[in-house]
C-alpha cells in the first residue's frame, strides 16, 4: 500500500479509500445492523449484515489482525494529515479522514474531525449526520440525538439522518415510540424512498416492542 512521493493527498486518498473501506467497513450498528455516514442512502447503501455466526469462515493466514488494521488504518490517513498540517481548515481533507476513521470503526478520531469540519462548515447536514453517528458509537446517545436534529433543522426530511435518529432513539434511549415517528416522518417526506418494505419492518418491530 506503499504511495508514490509524486501523488497528491487526494490521488492517494482515492487508491487507498477503497481497500480500506473493503476491510474495515463491518456492520455500522446494533441489533438492526444499519447505521448510515450522512452522505449513504439508508438501508439501500448499507454494508451487508454480518454477524459472528454468519461471516463466512477465512482461511487464518488471511485474517487481519489489529495491530494490522491499526497500521492499515495509520497508513491510509497519513496523506491526509500531512496535507491538514500544511491547510488545517481545509474542509474536503478533514471530512475525507473523519469518514476514513468512521470506516474502520475509530470512532473518537472520527468525531474529532467532524467537529473540526463543523466549526468551518457548521450547517452541512452530511457531516452533521456523521458526527451524531460517530457520537453514537462512542457510547452517547444524548449527543448523538441533538447532532441529528440540527441536521434536520438545516435539512428536514433528510432520509438518512431521520433513519439514524430512529435506531439511536430505540436502541440507545429504550424509545420504540421516538423511533417509529422518525421513520414514518422518513416515509411520509420521502414518497419515493427505495425500501419501505424493509422500513416498515423495522417500524412493525419497533411498534411490537413499545406493546412490550
Amino acid at each position: 500500500m506503499a504511495t508514490s512521493r509524486s501523488s497528491s493527498p487526494a490521488q492517494s486518498w482515492t487508491g487507498i479509500q477503497a481497500y480500506v473501506v473493503a476491510a474495515f467497513c463491518l456492520v455500522l450498528g446494533v441489533a438492526l445492523g444499519y447505521l448510515f455516514r450522512g452522505s449513504e442512502s439508508p438501508v439501500a447503501g448499507a454494508p451487508a449484515t454480518t454477524t459472528a455466526d454468519s461471516q463466512p469462515s477465512q482461511p487464518a493466514q488471511s485474517r487481519i489482525t489489529p495491530e494490522q488494521q491499526k497500521a492499515m488504518v495509520a497508513q491510509a490517513a497519513a496523506p491526509l494529515l500531512a496535507a491538514l498540517k500544511d491547510n488545517p481548515n481545509d474542509f474536503d481533507t478533514l471530512v475525507k479522514a473523519a469518514n476514513l476513521y468512521y470506516d474502520s470503526q475509530q470512532y473518537p478520531d472520527a468525531v474529532t474531525f467532524y467537529q473540526r469540519a463543523l466549526q468551518i462548515q457548521p450547517r452541512n447536514p452530511d457531516v452533521l449526520t456523521d458526527f451524531g453517528t460517530s457520537l453514537w458509537f462512542t457510547g452517547d446517545a444524548d449527543k448523538a440525538i441533538a447532532e441529528f436534529q440540527i441536521a434536520l433543522k438545516y435539512e428536514p426530511g433528510r432520509a438518512s439522518t431521520l433513519f439514524n435518529l430512529g435506531i439511536v432513539r430505540w436502541q440507545g434511549k429504550m424509545d420504540p415510540k421516538g423511533a417509529v415517528a422518525a421513520w414514518e416522518e422518513l416515509l411520509q417526506k420521502n414518497p419515493n424512498y427505495p425500501e419501505k418494505e424493509k422500513l416498515q419492518e423495522f417500524i412493525d418491530r419497533a411498534k411490537q416492542h413499545a406493546k412490550s
